[in-house]
């Protein structure tokens, strides 16, 4: 058993060179969980949950949709790479995410944030630095370094010379090199070399063969919109526009935003796409949505509902709080959507690190509950059997492809 979790965690290390011929069918007969979801088991509170989870340690893995790879597997890979989703897809993620935005030149490129190439990637280490909105400034005395450079600021030749690495940057650096550092100690920069940046039409061709369907998020513009005459509503478009000039299915994609407008457009304008179009929520854009007051969500279900909204995909902390007794239970938002017939997807297990001091703003709801590494799997399996969640994004998409398949889900 040993051997052959050392062998696939291994696997899922390889370049992408090594499945250019049949990426698919590398990943179907060679699925791994790796060595992770068996320690996380293995640090949980003895129980039912427990056993159950240790009698599946034999069984083979199988993609599943309920697994979805956040950015990839960004625990162990530079997000939005192609290393970063084949291991995604290697760990059996049946759905894979592109997080979209635009360059220069207006080409639709996967980035979580126009904003973020300062962290995500080494410009201010290169000549393009000058093109960035605020070029990198040194951390003097009280004052913390800071940079801010965006897709927006390069055309898209210049975006794919650039080396992506891990979302970090050092706050106390006084050269750009040393900005360049700072991942946290619970990731790793033993994959960061000489990955991949993608484009979001590359992205469909990538996910298509490892046979991955798609979750494409629209994200906000850092620049005032229209952009040189690139309106939201084109933005919009152009990325339906890509999975059409690819020929794939609607049913495979389920777009997301967190501006209702841009989910609104897809609805009206694109409805075998906008079926499926994820309303994504945090408390930054629901009012109120923190403190769990439907009086002051500024929304309500039955409305989004009513209006063509399928999916909606709350911060996985807004959809859990504790009863009286201390334990895990639906949030008022979980039950209200679900009363709705709104399906619900969760975000995102693993973006927090290690658990043991509580697990930071994705578990601010539960804390209390919170103290081991194992209570992923405790509030992973609040999410599917009492939420009733219909896929969960993960940073290290195993630990849910484990899961899912031992429960059949």
């Amino acid at each position: 058993m040993i051997r052959a979790l050392l062998l696939g965690s291994a696997m899922v290390a390889l370049p992408a060179a090594a499945f250019a011929q049949d990426e698919a069918a590398a990943y179907s007969d060679g699925l791994s969980y790796g060595p992770r979801p068996f320690f996380l088991i293995d640090k949980m509170e003895d129980g039912p949950l427990k056993q159950e989870l240790m009698s599946c340690m034999g069984q083979t893995p199988e993609r599943t949709k309920f697994s979805i790879g956040h950015r990839g597997a960004p625990l162990m890979f530079p997000e939005h790479t192609v290393e970063s989703n084949h291991a995604a897809a290697g760990q059996g993620a049946g759905v894979l995410e592109c997080d979209v935005t635009f360059t220069a030149d207006k080409e639709l490129v996967c980035r979580h944030a126009q904003n973020d190439l300062h962290t995500t990637t080494n410009i201010v280490a290169t000549d393009l630095a000058s093109k960035c909105t605020t070029p990198f400034s040194p951390a003097s005395g009280d004052t913390e370094a800071t940079a801010e450079c965006r897709t927006s600021d390069l055309t898209l030749e210049e975006f794919r010379t650039l080396e992506p690495k891990m979302d970090a940057a050092n706050a106390a650096a006084t050269t750009a090199e040393e900005y360049l550092a700072g991942t946290a100690d619970w990731r790793t920069d033993l994959y960061a070399n000489d990955a991949t940046l993608m484009t979001h039409a590359e992205s469909i061709a990538l996910f298509d063969r490892l046979g991955a369907d798609f979750t494409p998020e629209l994200k906000s513009a850092s620049v005032e919109m229209p952009f040189d005459g690139f309106s939201q509503e084109d933005y919009a478009q152009k990325l339906i526009d890509e999975y059409k000039e690819a020929g794939i299915d609607p049913s495979r994609v389920w777009p997301q935003s967190f501006d209702f407008n841009d989910v609104v457009y897809w609805i009206e304008n694109e409805p075998e796409f906008g079926a499926q179009a994820v309303y994504l929520m945090d408390d930054s854009s629901i009012e109120g949505l923190d403190g769990m007051d439907p009086e002051t969500w500024g929304f309500v279900p039955e409305e989004l509902k009513a209006q063509g909204v399928n999916y909606a995909a709350p911060a996985m902390p807004f959809l859990v709080t504790l009863d009286e007794a201390g334990e895990m239970v639906p949030s008022e938002l979980a039950r209200q959507l679900k009363d709705a017939d709104i399906g619900i997807i969760a975000w995102t297990l693993e973006r927090s690190g290690p658990l043991a001091n509580g697990g930071g703003w994705y578990f601010h709801t539960v804390t209390d509950a919170i103290d081991r590494d194992g209570d992923y799997y405790e509030i992973l399996d609040v999410l599917a059997q009492d939420v009733g969640v219909e896929g969960v994004f993960s940073d290290w998409p195993a630990t849910v492809t484990y899961y899912a398949n031992c429960k059949g889900l």
